[in-house]
């Protein structure tokens, strides 16, 4: 363990880089700092987004949506690049005040209604559509305590595993056993409800389901900071069978991929403007889109 001893001073100033991948985009004030207005497509549904795990819960949620026919929860999926500064935009602000991937704004009605934080963009597309959140009682219970689980948890997963494993400018030993430890923590609390229950809220799929999976479901087969040989995740069997059955869903294997930037370019759709965009991961003509994006 590293013995290098830091004295925090009485007031903490912003006076200095702070390093890391992430040291372009990280201050600590809010608001714009350019302008910018967001474009507005054909479909109800416009959303502002990347492809990170926050962001895969809304557009698997528009996909399962679709998928049942709900023709209300047509989409377009504008990418929002984080890593460049396209979240303080003036437009985006103004749709998240928070400056962070996912933003919806619902122009289904007579006046858009924004939405941010992604548990409440669930929440709010359950509740319109009356799919993925049961009505009343145990499961409805269940379905709301493990979404917001995820909420609360999470940021333990990539804000404090992940960014100190993967993405931190040195490697400090005692961030990470802190962490890994708590993101393993975190995993056995999942695979012990999974040894009693199919899904999260018990015998059907919710958004409990469809918030959990991106974040758990990507650790546990590996897709999330390289990490799944240092966590020994494959240790987890019941999150594997549960995160193996959804990532089987046809709606999870489209909405995975929309604002895509990384990995496989066939497992890459930049932005969603129709549900033909999908017939393009095959094609070469996806790259060409892709690199025109």
């Amino acid at each position: 363990m590293s013995t290098t001893e830091y004295t925090p001073p009485k007031v903490w100033a912003w006076n200095k880089p702070n390093g890391g991948r992430f040291a372009n985009i990280n201050r600590p004030i809010a608001g714009s700092t350019h302008d910018k207005e967001l474009a507005v497509g054909k479909h109800p549904m416009q959303l502002y987004s990347l492809g990170t795990p926050n962001g895969q819960k809304v557009t698997i949620m528009l996909e399962e949506l679709l998928a049942l026919g709900h023709r209300g929860a047509e989409y377009d999926a504008w990418l929002i690049r984080i890593g460049e500064g396209e979240q303080f935009g003036s437009g985006f602000v103004a749709a998240n005040p928070n400056s962070k991937i996912p933003a919806l704004v619902d122009h289904s009605g007579p006046k858009p209604i924004r939405l941010f934080e992604s548990g409440a963009i669930l929440v709010w597309l359950a509740e319109k559509f009356g799919e993925f959140l049961p009505k009343a009682g145990e499961a409805r219970a269940e379905c709301l305590s493990w979404l917001f689980w995820q909420m609360g948890s999470a940021p333990y997963l990539g804000g404090g595993f992940g960014h100190f494993y993967a993405y931190a400018p040195s490697k400090i030993e005692y961030a990470i056993d802190r962490f890994a430890m708590e993101t393993k923590r975190q995993l056995d609390v999942l695979d012990r409800r999974l040894a009693e229950a199919r899904y999260l809220a018990g015998d059907d799929y919710t958004i409990a389901d469809i918030a959990v999976w991106p974040w758990y479901g990507g650790l546990a087969k590996g897709l999330l900071y390289g990490s799944a040989e240092f966590l020994a995740v494959h240790e987890y069997k019941n999150v594997n069978r549960w995160a193996d059955e959804i990532g089987a869903r046809p709606a999870v294997k489209r909405g995975r991929i929309v604002n895509r930037l990384q990995g496989d370019p066939k497992q890459q759709l930049r932005e969603r403007h129709d549900a033909s965009d999908f017939e393009l991961r095959t094609q070469d003509k996806l790259e060409a889109k892709n690199a025109a994006d």
